[in-house]
């Protein structure tokens, strides 16, 4: 028997995303099954890039549609040394110039020797379950549904209020 409600190729992730351990930026542990229910984007995010100012759709975003999304922002200082600060400078940052209420997260790597179990799981295929793809440069976004399923990637030139991405939230 065949189901008439499978709507995509996706094969079933080989570890949950929701198992994944990632700190806050303020070091407390956080729970990201928290957001089951929900769709999650994640951000690789600098305060001294070019694309920095979205930080202010990101947020925006967020506030539109906080009842079905969580943004995560993850610091990272791997392009071109974009992300210097320390956890308070890039807390105070985001708060001061962009009034971000979402989810940031200690400063990590995205991609390397030392890239971040979510970044594993975000840019491999055989994790995801979805697609692989290489982190480009910062403000790249991932979308992961309610369910934990990557849904799609978006370059940094890809604007958070673009249709690309809210069409998912609609």
């Amino acid at each position: 028997m065949f189901s008439m409600f499978k709507t995509s190729s996706q094969t079933a992730p080989k570890q949950s995303i929701y198992d994944i351990k990632i700190n806050s930026i303020d070091n407390t542990p956080i729970n990201l099954s928290d957001y089951k229910g929900k769709k999650i984007l994640f951000v690789n995010v600098a305060s001294e890039c070019g694309f920095t100012p979205q930080y202010e759709e990101l947020e925006e975003l967020y506030e539109t549609y906080k009842d079905q999304l969580m943004i995560i922002g993850l610091p990272c200082n791997q392009f071109g040394g974009q992300e210097p600060g320390n956890a308070d400078e890039i807390k105070t940052f985001c708060e001061r110039n962009y009034g971000v209420t979402f989810l940031i997260t200690e400063k990590i790597d995205v991609k390397g020797d030392q890239q971040h179990p979510l970044y594993q799981w975000l840019t491999n295929k055989d994790i995801n379950g979805v697609s692989s793809s290489g982190v480009k440069w910062n403000f790249q976004k991932y979308l992961v549904d309610e369910n934990g399923h990557l849904v799609d990637y978006y370059y940094s030139i890809t604007k958070p209020l673009s249709k690309k991405i809210t069409k998912h939230l609609q």
